[in-house]
């Protein structure tokens, strides 16, 4: 059986790249920059039960996917095309991002419909890629792979930057001002007491992801129909499982390095999408301060990305992860030491005045500090941690062993949201429930210490 249809080429390959592209709105929009902080300091009136929800929603959303990805990738590795696939998760990806424009302010009837979206479209997304993650090993030779991967990346991150520019820049209107980030009214008329702009942000990622989503439809090849085997689901556990057990009796370095890499990366994505909540509740932020700090965090990780694999290559791929693990909880120590009248926990700073303009207080000033920390590390950890895979799994088991490096990216996904939404309903305090995720960033990073760089 021939993995794909026919050979990709150069629109297939860009086709393929191109979904990374397609979904970034949905993580930088929608889950980091702009509606989670909306919802929680717009949509409802309460910011620590508006924050529970949306972390349980979110956990529930992950435990869900990493349920189903274990029996729908031994489907997927049955021999069935991945596009259909794609074609189904698409949509629930679309539907549940539209249904993000019944957020209108105060309306409490709307919550249920609204955290059922956003769970939707999560499942949508999460699933989608892991279809399209399927398609990579076929499209080119295993010496292209990397670049491949790293080409997807870096459009990911360029669409998270010009998808952010034009809703920021154009569309979503500060509720004060009337005005967007680059201080226009907005190119369509939008009602600013409802909040249209940033309801509109669901909608618009759904037309972004449409669109550029058909390159990878119309020109990525996709692998012949075949018969598939018998029953995929009982044989694909049946695999997992003795996989598993294989993992842990004769890989133990690689076992306890995705052991570790689970945990931080779930403490990683925790404050990536709960810090912006934070940073907004804490100073008031509109669209104009969160779309800026949106641009600034993903330079940030842009920079981040391409000085950690220069270091990569010099230092190796545990010290480079290291490094950013410490980093990252340094900055992420910091934000969480910042209110509105101090910083460091203890240090004594003026409050934020009326019309003192953009980032204007020191408070603030030093967070985006912290937080450009938080951006710079983000992007070698991410990166590095797929390289170290590559360096202490066994040559001969490379794609098996990726799967389990999917497979733990996902598993955990639920737990820091989960924990942070039991800490803040518990304590009332959005600053202790994020802190949460610094547990699962020190146990990452303790775990991650006595891994073997090398096979």
């Amino acid at each position: 059986m021939s993995e794909i249809a026919r050979p990709a080429d150069r629109r297939g390959v860009v086709g393929w790249a191109l979904f990374d592209w397609a979904t970034q709105p949905y993580y930088t929009l929608v889950v980091t920059f702009l509606f989670a902080p909306y919802f929680v300091n717009g949509f409802m009136s309460d910011p620590a039960e508006a924050q529970s929800l949306w972390a349980f929603a979110t956990s529930a959303a992950q435990l869900v996917a990493a349920v189903l990805a274990p029996v729908l990738g031994a489907i997927a590795d049955a021999g069935l095309p991945r596009k259909p696939w794609i074609g189904v998760f698409s949509l629930m990806l679309v539907i549940g991002l539209g249904g993000l424009w019944f957020a209108v302010p105060g309306s409490t009837s709307a919550i249920p419909l609204v955290l059922l979206s956003f769970g939707v479209a999560t499942l949508g997304v999460e699933l989608a890629t892991q279809f399209n993650n399927a398609m990579m090993p076929g499209l080119v030779s295993q010496r292209r792979l990397g670049r491949l991967s790293g080409l997807a990346w870096a459009l990911g991150y360029a669409g998270g930057l010009v998808s952010l520019a034009l809703m920021a820049g154009l569309l979503v209107t500060s509720p004060d001002t009337g005005k967007t980030l680059f201080g226009l009214s907005p190119i369509v008329p939008l009602d600013n007491e409802t909040r249209e702009g940033d309801r509109l942000v669901g909608p618009f990622s759904a037309l972004w992801y449409l669109v550029f989503v058909l390159p990878m439809f119309l020109f990525t090849p996709d692998r012949h129909a075949v018969a598939a085997a018998h029953n995929p689901v009982r044989e694909g556990v049946h695999r997992l499982l003795k996989s598993l057990r294989e993992l842990l009796r004769a890989h133990r370095n690689v076992a306890l390095f995705l052991l570790a890499r689970m945990l931080y990366a779930d403490g990683c994505a925790a404050v990536f999408s709960f810090g912006a909540i934070y940073a907004a509740s804490v100073f008031g932020w509109g669209v104009t301060e969160l779309g800026l700090f949106g641009i600034l965090l993903t330079v940030a990780a842009l920079i981040g990305a391409c000085l950690g694999g220069l270091v990569d290559d010099r230092l190796g791929s545990k010290t480079v992860i290291v490094v950013g693990l410490l980093v990252f909880i340094v900055g992420s120590i910091g934000v969480l030491s910042i209110d509105s009248d101090e910083i460091l926990f203890v240090v004594p700073v003026a409050e934020k005045s009326a019309g003192g303009g953009l980032f204007a207080s020191f408070g603030e000033q030093v967070l985006l500090l912290f937080a450009l920390l938080i951006g710079i590390a983000l992007g070698p950890i991410q990166a590095s941690s797929r390289t170290l895979l590559a360096r202490i799994c066994p040559p001969d088991q490379t794609t098996e062993f990726y799967g389990f490096f999917a497979f733990s990216g996902k598993v955990t996904a639920f737990a820091a949201p989960l924990a942070i939404g039991i800490v803040t309903t518990l304590t009332d305090s959005q600053r202790l429930g994020i802190s949460v995720s610094l547990v699962f960033l020190i146990a990452g990073l303790v775990l991650l210490l006595p891994v073997r760089p090398s096979r």
